[in-house]
């Protein structure tokens, strides 16, 4: 009998010690709540002087007058006052429940400029405690908006046709194929605008790879002759010649066109959506590296081969470049005022003309 009195007892003191430890935690919580009701009135202060900073800003930029800067002051002022009024008033409800339930709610909804407000039903590895617990995370206490954004950032692809302008012959005289020589281009870049209030003129800069690919006609492959990087004609028939020129250079453009503006009480941003739009420029940069493919069959064996030797290309890529189009798509040519081989008797430059896609 005193083994079963010595159980019941332990039980008895369990069950009063975890009804204090809960009475505890529930006491904190509301403590917590009550804590929170001036937080919110200082993170809807500091959303107000968000709010009238940016509104200073237009009224500067003369894009409002007084009458219209005071009219948007005296709302934004009233639109916080009554969002502290709200939210006070789910607090205290809040508080309310809480204490008249003694812990047990199961439901919180989120208050306005709250980013995280988490329930646990039931304390941590305590399926039966039945403990109240809320986390409430406001990440906007030091947030501000940025009112204006003068440099934006995108993907740029550009993909066409390659070939060479050779010193005395034309286009049509090339000994590349027209629609064989390819090349693909692909990098990123930053546009800024270059006048406060005027987006018609910007700077694009940024990387690019570019891949400029030529593919000899006749049956010719590229070869080192004595420091002379030239064609010859190869011993068996060719199902591919190509060589390849891997390039990293840094463009630089400037950039003229009309953009879509949109304006709220806390931003204003531009759009380059279906606006023409035109740009000259230049790059510079540095050869990574070239390299010649060929594919022939020897006695019914087809054979690939990857050459990577000194065919003399130029370390330093240098020249000009233009776009024009609508939005994210454009004509674009570029032309390598660097010769294509070093030291060659008949100078040789690199020349494209394809699509330019900018993938913001």
């Amino acid at each position: 009998m005193k083994i079963k009195f010595t159980y019941i007892a332990l039980f008895c003191f369990s069950l009063v010690t975890v009804n204090a430890i809960g009475q505890d935690k529930h006491l904190s919580k509301v403590e917590k709540l009550k804590a929170l009701k001036s937080e919110i009135t200082v993170q809807e202060k500091d959303a107000l002087k968000v709010e009238i900073e940016a509104i200073n800003r237009r009224l500067e930029a003369k894009e409002i007058s007084e009458t219209e800067a005071q009219q948007l002051k005296e709302n934004a002022a009233k639109k916080r006052a009554l969002n502290i009024e709200n939210r006070l008033s789910i607090i205290d409800n809040e508080i309310a429940l809480h204490e008249r339930n003694n812990g047990d709610v199961l439901v919180l909804d989120t208050t306005n400029q709250v980013s995280q407000i988490e329930i646990n039903w039931g304390g941590k590895g305590d399926k039966n405690s039945r403990l109240f617990g809320i986390r409430i995370d406001s990440d906007t206490k030091n947030y501000k908006v940025q009112y204006d954004r003068r440099t934006y950032s995108d993907l740029v692809l550009a993909i066409g046709l390659n070939n060479a302008l050779i010193d005395g012959e034309s286009i049509d005289d090339s000994p590349y194929k027209i629609g064989g020589s390819r090349f693909f281009e692909i990098g990123w870049q930053w546009r800024t605008r270059v006048f406060k209030n005027s987006n018609f003129l910007r700077v694009n800069y940024g990387f690019s790879f570019q891949f400029n690919g030529l593919k000899p006609k006749d049956n010719q492959y590229f070869v080192n002759n004595a420091g002379q990087t030239e064609l010859q004609e190869f011993d068996y028939d060719l199902d591919k010649s190509k060589l390849r020129m891997d390039n990293l250079v840094f463009p630089v453009h400037l950039e003229f066109g009309s953009s879509n503006v949109k304006k709220t009480e806390t931003t204003i941003r531009y759009s380059l959506d279906r606006n023409f739009r035109f740009g000259i420029g230049g790059y510079g940069g540095f050869n990574l590296g070239t390299r010649q493919k060929l594919k022939y069959e020897i006695d019914g064996e087809n054979v690939k081969d990857k050459l990577k030797r000194g065919y003399n290309s130029p370390n330093l890529i240098y020249g000009i470049s233009a776009y024009m189009g609508f939005g994210g798509t454009q004509l674009y040519v570029k032309y390598d005022l660097n010769p294509l081989f070093k030291d060659a008797l008949v100078e040789q430059h690199n020349v494209s003309l394809g699509l330019r896609f900018d993938l913001d």
